[in-house]
């Protein structure tokens, strides 16, 4: 049986899966996610910080990382 991203069962065919997300959406079966073992304070503390950064950053610099980043992505010769 297949696992969704964060190794929870799911069933292999669509149907089979469409019948698991009805059921629980209609609440016959629950949705338990297993935890991941991130602390949740500091996920959030980091999306914060992101933002922050994004907002302080000129147009010009994140256009600077954004080009830097690119070329790093695309000068990989292996294929992803």
């Amino acid at each position: 049986m297949p696992t969704g991203p964060k190794g929870e069962k799911r069933p292999a065919d669509v149907i089979g899966n469409a019948v698991k997300v009805m059921r629980i959406a209609t609440g016959e079966e629950t949705d338990d996610a297993p935890d991941d073992g991130k602390n949740k304070a500091a996920q959030e503390l980091g999306r914060k910080g992101g933002a922050a950064r994004a907002k302080n950053m000129t147009p010009k610099r994140r256009a600077e990382i954004a080009k830097k980043a690119a070329q790093k992505r695309w000068s990989s010769k292996e294929p992803a």
